[in-house]
């Protein structure tokens, strides 16, 4: 290639990095499939297109992009690393490790590990999933990531106290919704119901679009007696999604203190902002816990 063209090309990726970076995908498409024309399966192009497709979801067409950049360049780790997240987007979990495998014999990059715990997780094997994120936690000791799946894996075991460390340590520093929601589950089953409310909350603030956190603090709040702070949640869920009526009802109904609608209709209009319903009254019961 010519020191021209060899500008040339170089000029186009910068522009298409540009424009994939401010997320504006179509025009990074555009450069990549311009830059192909003149340069026809130019590995570093077709890299680029394969990471452009797999953001806008076309996995068929980004693996068949990123197997001709790996043809043309086969021990590029941040080929195969992408080709990795490719094949386990596709649900090809044994293609993904294999990749993976291939990228671990040029290169002991920390993302490798991290991406093989993620293959390993999303292929349900939670063992081996457990074993490889405990030595991406060892590797990397503020791993929120690591922290909170191990959390998650050690409640999903029965391991409760274990579990809350875990998912505390995973959000001492701001932490993600998803780990919030898992700590919340967690303080739950140990009947920690304060703290657990205080999770489901901060789910909320960060992602207020949360039906499933909003349900969960209802049945929290009802567990401490907060009937008023229950029912403002209930609500809220019932908002966001009417589907959650059933469990709502089945909430309100079966902790120790609730209350009880006769009519389904009084309970529907009651969590969607209406009126309270006539009807309703609290209610005690003695569940001998």
């Amino acid at each position: 290639m010519t020191s021209k063209g060899q500008g040339d090309i170089g000029n186009l990726i910068r522009r298409a990095v540009a424009a994939f970076n401010s997320g504006n995908h179509d025009q990074a498409l555009e450069l990549c499939e311009l830059g192909l024309t003149q340069h026809p399966g130019d590995p570093a192009l077709c890299h680029l297109l394969a990471a452009v497709l797999f953001a806008k979801a076309d996995l068929l067409e980004a693996r068949a992009r990123i197997e001709a950049s790996l043809a043309a360049r086969p021990d590029n780790v941040p080929a195969l690393i992408l080709a990795c997240r490719i094949a386990r987007a596709e649900g090809r979990f044994e293609a993904a490790l294999r990749q993976l495998e291939r990228a671990a014999r040029l290169s002991s990059h920390a993302e490798i590990l991290v991406e093989r715990a993620r293959t390993l997780d999303q292929a349900g094997d939670s063992s081996a999933a457990g074993v490889s994120w405990t030595l991406v936690l060892q590797q990397d000791p503020k791993s929120e990531e690591a922290a909170a799946r191990l959390g998650r894996l050690a409640w999903e075991r029965g391991a409760s106290l274990e579990a809350e460390a875990l998912l505390e340590r995973a959000v001492a520093g701001g932490g993600h919704p998803t780990a919030w929601f898992d700590l919340g589950l967690v303080r739950q089953d140990l009947r920690k119901f304060g703290s657990a409310a205080q999770a489901y909350r901060r789910v909320l603030e960060m992602s207020p679009d949360a039906p499933e956190a909003a349900v969960n603090l209802g049945v929290v709040l009802q567990e401490t007696g907060d009937l008023d702070g229950a029912m403002a949640a209930y609500s809220l869920a019932y908002g966001l999604s009417p589907s959650t009526f059933g469990v709502i009802a089945m909430a309100l109904t079966s902790a120790p203190s609730g209350r009880l609608w006769l009519d389904e209709e009084a309970l529907r209009r009651s969590l969607a902002g209406g009126a309270p319903p006539p009807g309703a009254k609290p209610f005690a019961v003695d569940t001998g816990r």
